[in-house]
């Protein structure tokens, strides 16, 4: 087996042969990646740049250019480099204008010898190289020659290839950037671009007019329907872009109408006979037919491949088409997620924020959303939510499958599938009554994790389903009580002690509530900051409620005593017997007394506040309005009810407010309210530009769709013969048939007699021409008879 370095002797012909090959075929740039990033000395760059020999100048570029890409520092090239502009070579000249774009900034005066230059290749036949030219000269960055890049867009929105006016267009925000004070002219540029017929230059002056006039939608009314006849045919990102523009011009233009239902109670039998009709109290929106132009389009673009323009124009439908057009997003949308994981990451927020609005148009979808063991945290999110939305509006079938995906991932592994899949769980539980029996079931298994932050989850999502309905679970809080042993997190602590205390009281015979607190009240010195909170709240709920019951009972002693006609020493005395056993007051004491050597300063005020409101017995109604006062049913929001304000389609629906900020990212706009009826613009703004409606019609064939008469009556007015027509017409009116048969036979024998003197006139014409042949024979025969004569004299 032959070594390494023999084999590489070998190759290095080989390759050098294949480099060669591919340079005179224009294909060196991948080649010859490897050495074109390899360093040379200054000196030889220097000597290939300013070689004779176009193949030793197209190499030093293209190390130049390499080294631009790596960061190295290539401004010592400068003049050298610039030099080379003038070159016919079109291989040089992409080159050139590839470092001038990069280091012209960096040298403006240098880069002033290279406009004369550029200026001239603007008039080269080649449509690319002027096209090259243009954008080189605008993104220089010199604001010197703002005047001058005015003067080459001004020559390129003329120029008769697209690929120009396509420059031409996408030089306008350059020129903007460098000379602001340019704007008005850069406007009506950009308004003959606008109005261009191919759609390839179309698009690209949609994006500048985005860049530099976003507000100006007084340009795109005369320009409105042929942008939309364009919209299919153009690139994506002019369709991302026209989408957007047309988006906003709709809310601006169109006012929502709405037209109320006409029930038919009655078709008329006959044709001609008219239909009992009866207005209903529904109404459906009304769509201009111009807006309905838009929305086709955009319907047409929802089976395209690319995964943002479907995004784009389901925005489009959203937020101007009917629910209709709402439905007809859905499909399109839940295909892109069997993209990668980066488009499933865009597309699942969009999703969700529909989803927010129009829940059920996603129930037919739900296995889709199912989780997959490959998901990201970010995806499996998104995915618990949708299905949370679609649970209130699935069947049966579909509940159980829901309810089971969560309740498989309630026992994983991962804490975080575990924590939001408890939420999942209690947000299913609070949309749907029926199904709140089996979350709790879940729910309550989980209590006696190892996992702290599991439990105090579990418990908080318990609290909420309690708190809705707190008669049916009574026999729930006694077993999270039982559970306080074995509990040892904070949270989850605090929160038992807080449903103990908030709806232990409601069964009197099984109030839990003071041997809870006697219990507590034992290691009250090891518990947390929070469990004491707690602790001293239910102690001021037993002891409040222990007030209470005393009083009332002191209520009930005075009535007997009035009917009875007993002595009030009886009633003291049966009273000191009622309550002499009671050791609810000593607890409350005994708490004080800790609480009040606390370290915390919160804990000592609330005791404080408790003391002075319970000390008082008739100040019991106003401690029982601040204790005892009901609390507000809980709602757990969906994760993302932050993005439902936000636009479809933007970047900041996928971060959300709490990345983006509250306002969005920067450049972030909500979108306009819909125009008032009665100030919309003109609809007859749009009609101005007739030429648009048949711009992909050639002039051949619209001649031929008009009729012979009316061209005839064209050339007539072109040639100025109204009035000789005119007279003759006239003239022609008051003849009868007769006249016309009389004139007829006129002409007739008129064409008899010339016919009889063209034929004599043509005998004539042949007798004399028979005659001059005669003599012409006569003669020759005599010349014949003289050269004879001649031969025989000689």
């Amino acid at each position: 087996m032959e070594s390494v370095s023999t084999i590489s002797t070998m190759m290095d012909p080989a390759r050098d042969l294949t480099l060669e090959a591919a340079q005179a075929i224009g294909l060196t740039k991948t080649l010859k990646a490897g050495s074109s990033s390899r360093t040379i000395p200054f000196a030889k760059m220097k000597a290939l740049l300013d070689s004779r020999s176009d193949r030793d100048i197209i190499d030093g570029l293209r190390r130049v250019v390499g080294m631009i890409y790596m960061n190295k520092p290539c401004l010592p090239y400068f003049s050298s480099v610039v030099k080379n502009v003038a070159n016919p070579n079109v291989e040089v000249k992409k080159l050139v204008y590839i470092y001038l774009l990069h280091y012209a900034e960096s040298d403006p005066d240098l880069a002033l010898l290279s406009v004369n230059a550029i200026q001239k290749s603007l008039t080269d036949q080649n449509p690319q190289i002027r096209a090259m030219a243009l954008r080189t000269m605008a993104g220089m960055r010199v604001p010197v020659i703002s005047q001058i890049v005015s003067l080459a867009i001004k020559r390129g929105i003329a120029d008769l290839s697209p690929l120009v006016r396509k420059a031409a267009a996408l030089a306008i925000p350059k020129c903007y950037q460098l000379d602001p004070n340019s704007l008005p002219q850069l406007i009506e540029y950009l308004s003959t671009l606008l109005g261009d017929k191919q759609y390839s230059v179309v698009g690209p002056a949609v994006q500048t007019f985005l860049q530099i006039c976003p507000d100006r939608i007084d340009l795109i009314h005369k320009y409105y329907r042929g942008l939309v006849k364009k919209l299919v045919d153009m690139d994506e990102w002019s369709q991302l872009a026209t989408m957007r523009l047309l988006l906003v011009y709709a809310r601006k233009c169109f006012p929502r109408k709405k037209q109320k239902v006409t029930k038919v109670n009655k078709a008329g039998f006959y044709d001609d006979e008219a239909d009992e009709t009866e207005e209903t109290e529904d109404y459906i929106d009304v769509i201009d037919s111009d807006l309905n132009s838009f929305l086709k389009s955009c319907q047409l673009l929802l089976e395209n491949r690319n995964s943002a323009i479907v995004v784009s124009a389901s925005c489009c439908l959203l937020y101007l088409g009917t629910p209709d057009h709402i439905k007809d997003t859905v499909g399109p949308l839940i295909a892109l997620l069997r993209g990668p994981q980066e488009t499933q990451q865009v597309v699942l927020p969009n999703i969700v924020l529909i989803a927010l609005k129009h829940p059920q148009l996603f129930v037919p979808y739900t296995t889709r959303f199912l989780i997959n063991t490959e998901d990201i945290p970010q995806i499996w999110r998104l995915k618990m939510e949708l299905l949370t939305l679609i649970f209130p509006h699935a069947n049966k079938q579909l509940r159980y499958l829901i309810l089971n995906e969560f309740e498989s991932f309630a026992y994983s592994t991962d804490n975080e599938q575990v924590q939001e899949s408890v939420r999942a769980i209690g947000r299913c539980a609070q949309s749907d009554v029926w199904s709140s029996s089996r979350c709790f079931k879940v729910l309550l298994n989980q209590i006696t994790s190892f996992d702290n932050v599991l439990v105090s989850e579990v418990l908080t999502v318990l609290r909420h389903l309690i708190q809705r309905d707190p008669e049916t679970h009574r026999k729930t809080i006694v077993r999270l009580a039982r559970n306080l042993d074995k509990t040892t997190s904070p949270e989850a602590r605090a929160t038992i002690i807080w449903l103990v205390g908030e709806f232990a009281g409601l069964d009197c015979d099984n109030n839990i509530a003071p041997d809870v607190l006697r219990i507590l009240t034992k290691g009250f010195a090891e518990e947390s900051e929070e469990a004491k909170q707690q602790i001293v709240l239910l102690a001021a709920k037993v002891y409040l409620q222990y007030l209470q019951e005393k009083e009332r009972a002191n209520s009930e002693s005075r009535l007997s005593q009035s009917y009875d006609g007993n002595s009030s020493d009886v009633a003291s005395t049966e009273e000191h017997q009622l309550y002499a056993g009671d050791q609810i007051p000593k607890i409350w004491t005994y708490l004080q007394a800790l609480v009040r050597y606390d370290v915390s300063y919160d804990l000592r005020d609330r005791a404080r506040l408790f003391r002075a409101l319970l000390s008082n017995p008739a100040s019991t109604q106003l401690a029982s309005l601040l204790i005892s006062a009901p609390k507000p049913v809980p709602h757990t929001p969906s994760p993302s009810e932050n993005r439902q304000n936000l636009t479809l389609g933007s970047s900041t629906v996928v971060l959300g407010r709490d990345s983006a900020g509250n306002n969005g990212l920067p450049g972030y706009t909500s979108l306009p309210d819909w125009v008032e009826a009665g100030h919309e613009p003109d609809p007859k703004l749009r009609d101005e530009n007739d030429t648009l409606k048949d711009e992909y019609v050639s002039q051949a064939n619209r001649a031929t769709n008009i009729a012979a008469s009316k061209r005839l009556d064209e050339a007539i007015k072109g040639q100025g013969l109204e009035n000789t027509v005119k007279q003759g017409t006239s003239a022609n009116k008051g003849k009868t048939l007769d006249d016309w048969l009389e004139e007829s036979e006129d002409d007739e024998e008129d064409e008899e007699d010339e016919g009889s003197e063209e034929a004599s006139t043509e005998e004539g014409t042949e007798s004399g021409e028979e005659e001059s042949g005669s003599e012409e024979e006569e003669t020759d025969d005599d010349g014949d008879d003289q050269n004879r004569g001649l031969i025989k004299a000689s």
